[in-house]
């Protein structure tokens, strides 16, 4: 620093060094806008193989996550016995003699029907009685069924069926 090579600064207790950068020789603007072409280069290049990069990284991810040959060979057999059964069990259920006819499916559907709207006609004249002696009566609903002994379908989880 004393002979003129290095410069120095204070800050507070600390001291910096640095090339006294007067000594060097200046750039021409030939230089600098050679040396500017030059960074413009490489960083089109940096920015090419960043890309061709993150590329390779992707397709690496992909084959990582892909089955192997083997893998690939076990899962295909697996599938081929899968549908060989499946096979199987569809030329059962179509050889089987016990089909239901339209006609027999048809009067099922009816019967359900028909028993499905008794239900809910019995449970809603239940539920008016009820409502009506509960009226009149001094202790609560829960109490009274207690008594009495009425189930209801809620007490066994049982659900009205849908239309």
């Amino acid at each position: 620093a004393q002979q003129g090579r290095v410069r120095e600064k204070v800050y507070g207790k600390q001291k910096i060094y640095f090339a006294d950068q007067e000594q060097l020789p200046a750039a021409s603007d030939a230089e600098l806008r050679g040396l500017d072409g030059e960074i413009a280069a490489r960083s089109a290049q940096l920015q090419a193989l960043q890309q061709s990069c993150r590329h390779m990284e992707t397709e690496l991810k992909d084959l990582n996550s892909s089955m192997t040959t083997p893998e690939m060979a076990k899962e295909i057999e697996t599938l081929r016995k899968d549908c060989a059964s499946y096979t199987e069990k569809l030329e059962r259920i179509k050889s089987a003699t016990n089909h239901v006819t339209p006609e027999e499916k048809e009067k099922v559907c009816r019967e359900q029907q028909l028993y499905r709207r008794e239900w809910r006609r019995r449970k809603r004249m239940a539920t008016e009685l009820l409502d009506a002696i509960l009226e009149g009566y001094p202790k609560s609903k829960k109490q009274f069924f207690e008594e009495v002994g009425i189930e209801t379908d809620e007490d066994h989880g049982v659900v009205l069926p849908a239309t």
